[in-house]
């Protein structure tokens, strides 16, 4: 038989100094480990299975000789039942460290995936509006939440109280946390379907926003109003009401226009060329300039500081701000963009000109899939009469009334 150790006590545990592996007793195997830095620790020396092998207890004194001996029995326990008390050590600290790793909060979650996302957006307002509209509406709920926690009944405690009031900011903040949601499963943060999916999950639970949504359109100059209001405009001094004022001629975007160059601009052949990263749609788009816009143009103080058509103070860009401020002055009520309405107004009840001539001066994607198919030009001699024609009904005030322009057989 094996020579059984004498069980020590824990005053002898402690007078324990020189180096080397000493018996405790008390279990077989329990050994107190003395280094020759005079540091000491416990360890259980075992057969597991055909392996002879030293498990650590953890050091003296911090684990006392009694709790030493309780672990060792423990261990003891495990190995007669056929398991390896150190494998399974390894597991667990393996199993901690994986868990570890894929502890995200949703909030590092999300912006994980916008920073990841952020080279795909065009309009670095993108980054903004989703930092923003997260931060304002689902980090206060669930961004300190573990990101494999976040579950339906935490998406709609985010969504049901201003899915009704703030329907369009709802539905984008939804579709934001499915994506979040999409990006962390697939980094292995989480598992399972997507809480905040919307076909055949959520559209289940809220009302259709195209139903609850307020449609709030841009006030726009009414149509018998725009030749006074053009006259008044075209009467004021100051960069932001010439650049309202090529607005209205060209019926684009304000930031389009806010944002040209000298470089987009081709005054001998009166055309104005923006380039696709600039645009909404992300294509190029050629607007053919009329007289009133030429000789605006030409009016024009340039900056040697600036390559910018429209500048402001200290020769940086102009705001949007800007622009509605020229209308506030003016005592308007309505915004810049809701010119492009006004303009689309006027071509709809004024005029005879083809819709889909209207929507290539307003630079708007076909709906139609078989029309984009074919009609694949830009239309830019005919819109040239478009404008031409929408810039003498603004000039004229003679032009105003229930008077319609006749397309032209060269135009049509």
């Amino acid at each position: 038989m094996p020579k059984i150790a004498a069980e020590l006590s824990a005053l002898e545990v402690g007078r324990l100094k020189a180096p080397g592996l000493v018996s405790v007793g008390g279990v077989p195997g329990l050994c107190m480990q003395i280094a020759p830095s005079g540091a000491r620790s416990w360890v259980l020396r075992a057969m597991v299975g055909s392996k002879r092998r030293d498990m650590g207890l953890g050091p003296y004194p911090g684990v006392t000789l009694a709790q030493a001996r309780e672990k060792a029995r423990h261990a003891r326990n495990r190995i007669d039942q056929g398991h390896d008390p150190i494998l399974d050590r390894e597991r667990a600290r393996s199993a901690l460290v994986s868990q570890q790793a894929t502890a995200v909060t949703f909030e590092a979650a999300a912006l994980a995936s916008i920073d990841a996302k952020s080279g795909e957006w065009r309009n670095p307002k993108h980054l903004k509006q989703w930092n923003s509209s997260l931060q304002r509406f689902a980090f206060p709920i669930i961004g300190r939440m573990l990101v494999a926690d976040v579950d339906q009944a935490h998406v709609l405690q985010c969504l049901e109280p201003i899915w009704t009031t703030k329907t369009e900011t709802a539905s984008r903040i939804r579709g934001r946390i499915e994506s979040v949601l999409d990006w962390a499963r697939v980094r292995g943060y989480r598992a399972g379907e997507n809480p905040a999916r919307w076909r055949g999950h959520l559209e289940k639970l809220l009302g259709n926003p195209a139903k609850i949504a307020k449609v709030e359109h841009h006030p726009a100059v009414p149509i018998d109003g725009l030749p006074a209001f053009y006259a008044d405009l075209h009467a004021r001094d100051g960069m932001g009401a010439k650049a309202l004022e090529f607005v209205l001629l060209t019926a684009v975007r304000s930031g389009e226009a806010r944002g040209a160059t000298w470089e987009e601009i081709d005054l001998d052949a009166g055309t104005w060329s923006i380039p696709a990263s600039r645009m909404k749609g992300q294509r190029e788009h050629r607007v053919p300039l009329s007289g009133p816009a030429m000789k605006l143009l030409r009016g024009l103080a340039r900056s040697e500081e600036t390559n910018s058509v429209f500048w402001g103070p200290r020769h940086g860009p102009l705001s949007d701000m800007t622009l509605t401020a020229v209308m506030r002055r003016m005592g308007r009520t309505e915004v810049p963009h809701g010119l492009r309405s006004s303009f689309r107004d006027w071509c709809a009840e004024r005029t005879n000109f083809p819709r889909d001539l209207a929507e290539k001066a307003l630079a708007h994607t076909l709906t139609s899939d078989v029309e984009a198919a074919y009609q694949r030009g830009d239309m830019l001699d005919r819109r040239r009469t478009l404008m031409g024609a929408w810039a003498k009904f603004l000039v004229s005030p003679i032009a105003s009334g229930n008077m319609v322009v006749t397309l032209s057989r060269h135009a049509a």
